[in-house]
């Protein structure tokens, strides 16, 4: 059966920009409900587009900060010396990657708290479960802060960490479904996106908050997400540098 034409709203744009600032998660929900926060999605159970997309950009900031942010920010730090410079400290060099990953994570969880706020206050979206909705955001964190560290590995340049990150994750994004639903995209794109990982973090997400379902229901979903968390952690702990590779 022929597939329907994919359309994208022009509002759909400002998600192609360099890599964003960490407010963008917050400006794309209030930008996309606006236009669609009424809107029912007949192809997801006639589910409330508000709530539907509260949910997928629940997923893509745990995609756009651990993962892009992440991995842009620790690009530069290396080119530019800082990161030589910190594994010449008593500093160990553990605890400070640690502490990478912890303030990425607390910057995660206060853009996700205020996607919440701004979606019950301003678009009357209603969540379910919030523990076990704050257990697969912080799973779905800490796979794309791994996968974020693997990535630098093959990143040689500050100046082309952008485009390079951006290249892997936008795609990913839209691939995933986490603006809009993915039932109109033609068999081979849903089978491309069905090998990511942010599909799954977007499906956990979203059968938690819309379907009232707990984490501990979803345990395939949960183990895909850990298996490329793993091998993210696995990549990183074995080609991450601390000194500069461009030149």
């Amino acid at each position: 059966m022929p597939q329907p034409p994919i359309s994208i709203h022009p509002v759909f744009l400002h998600m192609a920009q360099p890599m964003p600032s960490h407010c963008q998660q917050l400006r794309s929900i209030s930008a996309l409900g606006s236009v669609y926060g009424n809107d029912r999605v007949k192809s997801e159970g006639n589910v409330r587009a508000a709530d539907y997309l509260l949910a997928g950009m629940l997923g893509y900031g745990a995609i756009a900060t651990g993962f892009a942010g992440l991995s842009i920010m620790l690009v530069i730090r290396r080119e530019s010396g800082i990161l030589k410079r910190v594994r010449a400290t008593p500093l160990p060099a553990s605890a400070y990657v640690l502490a990478l990953l912890a303030t990425t994570m607390v910057a995660f969880a206060l853009e996700a708290i205020c996607m919440v706020v701004i979606g019950r206050a301003y678009f009357h979206t209603h969540l379910h479960n919030l523990v076990s909705l704050a257990l697969a955001l912080l799973l779905g964190a800490a796979t794309f802060t791994a996968l974020g560290l693997a990535l630098t590995a093959v990143i040689k340049s500050a100046e082309g960490s952008s485009a390079v990150v951006n290249a892997i994750y936008l795609p990913i994004s839209f691939l995933s479904g986490a603006f809009f639903s993915p039932h109109s995209f033609p068999a081979v794109l849903r089978a491309i996106a069905n090998a990511l990982p942010l599909v799954y973090v977007i499906r956990l997400v979203r059968d938690i908050a819309l379907r009232d379902q707990h984490i501990w229901n979803r345990p395939g979903d949960v183990a895909v997400i850990a298996v490329w968390g793993l091998v993210g952690a696995v990549v990183a702990a074995r080609r991450f540098h601390w000194e500069p590779r461009e030149g």
